[in-house]
């Protein structure tokens, strides 16, 4: 298999599978409160790859601190992202939207980029930002996308602060795996991710009083495919893309997945989109463009 088509595949698989959790919160939120079907998840996405790491016969790091960055990167990428996803989508806000406004993570990223590790950002790459951001007004107030749904409904603003907390933990927990997690072993740092998650989300449902699941099929099967393709796979894929591309490269592919979580959510679930939400995706999508496009020698931006 060559590197050249490696290169495409890898990201490619990842953005297909990737957008699949939406449509998967989707599915299983009407059965089960968030916090306590992802430590459920979690849980079980842990244990599946200490079996493999056994399997595998592969050897823990003994370092500290190997440890310490990968239960950061966990609170951060699992908890915070997902419980803030799967939260909002339970309050009922559409698959398509949750992963848009989470799909800015490439704008964010930047920003971060900035403010944390010093990096010199363009004109052009600011003038990205700010597009971004009118794209996003665009979309959230089209009646198509929302499917009637409205930020002046009354659970809307924290459906939107949620997402917001998950674009933040995201996009932080790709800058801060990029910085101190690279080299590290891909199956134990997962490993010791939703170990992790799974006690941050545990104690926060138990301390919430959230704890209610049905074990409907949709359920079963939503959670079959989160744990083995979404928490086995798509995440071994993007730590696997973290170690070996840039971050804003790798920022760069999470705005693919908002428009194939709303093929899917439209498929599955009738959510649609109006003309003015493919307006603003067409938006946001020539902002990240400008974010991310590399500045050619002798460009005076």
């Amino acid at each position: 298999m060559s590197s050249r088509w490696l290169g495409f595949a890898v990201p490619a698989l990842f953005v297909l599978l990737w957008s699949t959790g939406f449509v998967g919160a989707r599915a299983a939120m009407p059965h089960a409160d968030a916090l306590y079907f992802l430590g459920l998840r979690f849980c079980f996405g842990a244990l599946l790859l200490c079996a493999a790491h056994a399997v595998l016969r592969h050897t823990w790091p003994r370092e500290l601190s190997f440890y310490g960055h990968q239960v950061v990167v966990g609170c951060l990428l699992h908890a915070a992202y997902l419980g803030g996803v799967f939260s909002a989508i339970q309050l009922g806000m559409p698959a398509g939207m949750s992963a848009l406004i989470v799909g800015l993570q490439p704008l964010l990223t930047v920003v971060l980029a900035v403010w944390w590790l010093r990096e010199q950002v363009t004109v052009r790459q600011w003038v990205g930002v700010s597009v971004g951001f009118i794209g996003l007004l665009l979309v959230l107030t089209d009646r198509g996308l929302t499917g009637g749904w409205s930020p002046a409904a009354p659970h809307a603003p924290l459906g939107i602060g949620l997402c917001v907390i998950a674009l933040i933990g995201i996009s932080v927990a790709t800058l801060y795996q990029k910085r101190f997690c690279a080299g590290a072993p891909l199956v134990s740092g997962a490993c010791v991710q939703y170990g992790a998650a799974t006690v941050v989300c545990m104690a926060l449902a138990f301390a919430m009083g959230r704890t209610q699941i049905a074990f409907e099929l949709h359920l079963v099967l939503a959670m079959i495919w989160l744990v083995l393709v979404l928490s086995v796979v798509a995440v071994l894929l993007l730590n696997y893309l973290i170690q070996r591309g840039a971050a804003a490269t790798v920022a760069s592919l999470f705005y693919l997945v908002p428009p194939l979580s709303a093929l899917e959510a439209w498929w599955l679930f009738d959510e649609t989109v109006g003309t003015q939400g493919i307006i603003g995706m067409a938006v946001v999508a020539a902002a990240v463009c400008l974010v991310i496009r590399p500045q050619s020698s002798g460009a005076g931006d």
